[in-house]
């Protein structure tokens, strides 16, 4: 992972936070996080980055996916086994923005969310906040817990500091995106500046082989190849992305 671009920021509180997540700060800062109506945001070039990047799990694409997304049917939900009498709980290892973490908790699952970013983690941190004091999704957000940490070299720690039995380990790597395909949305362009790619993911598939007790599911583009290391012994695919199963043992009903 290449280095993380420093960070400006303009508040003492900010900076007290910024301090406690070991974020690069000052220098030739393209970003900047910043409190805006109530929440917290990382902005950038507004040409390149496009609006503010916050977390936001009551409105947006979130929202819509949890009412119109089709419930268990969804390939995310399949892919880590929530069907009928069977909610096993979920370690979302590459949390990123948090949204299928969000839909698996939507769905009963309790999810432990992983990232090892500390801007991304601050902007997870703050909407979980926010989200814990939503009437609405509430109940949601609590069945989400949130660690620091990369999981690539500590989960096992990670996941034993947690007290949480890991069934299931979700991974969803950055895939290498050539720039010239970025018509990538720009709040994607704003995220892998901050994440870089995951040149580290055979080393996450292998720990999280090591330690999910029942199943990893890895979400890849849909011809993409799998991560290097042991083959899938499933596969679901969707239109535009798969999810690759390395199983260990069956889910079943509790």
């Amino acid at each position: 992972m290449s280095a993380l671009p420093p960070v400006a920021v303009h508040d003492k509180a900010l900076s007290a936070l910024a301090e406690r997540l070991g974020l690069p700060i000052g220098g030739e800062a393209q970003l900047t996080l910043e409190c805006c109506d109530g929440r917290l945001v990382l902005a950038g070039d507004a040409k390149r980055y496009g609006h503010p990047l916050a977390v936001e799990f009551a409105s947006g694409t979130v929202a819509h996916r949890r009412r119109f997304g089709g419930g268990r049917g969804q390939l995310i939900a399949r892919a880590c086994g929530l069907a009928q009498g069977v909610t096993p709980s979920i370690v979302d290892a590459t949390a990123g923005l948090g949204r299928d973490a969000f839909v698996l908790a939507s769905l009963g699952a309790p999810v432990l969310l992983v990232e090892r970013v500390g801007v991304i983690f601050a902007l997870l941190e703050d909407g979980l906040v926010r989200a814990l004091r939503d009437v609405e999704i509430a109940e949601i957000a609590a069945r989400m817990t949130l660690i620091h940490g990369d999981a690539a070299t500590e989960l096992e720690a990670l996941i034993a500091a947690a007290d949480f039995p890991p069934q299931v380990i979700h991974l969803d790597p950055m895939f290498p995106h050539r720039e010239k395909s970025a018509l990538v949305k720009k709040e994607m362009r704003l995220f892998r500046t901050l994440a870089g790619d995951d040149g580290d993911a055979p080393r996450l598939l292998e720990a999280a082989l090591d330690v999910a007790t029942h199943r990893v599911v890895v979400k890849r583009p849909r011809k993409a190849p799998p991560i290097e290391g042991p083959p899938p012994r499933h596969v679901i695919e969707g239109k535009t992305s798969r999810y690759d199963l390395y199983v260990h043992q069956a889910l079943r009903a509790g």
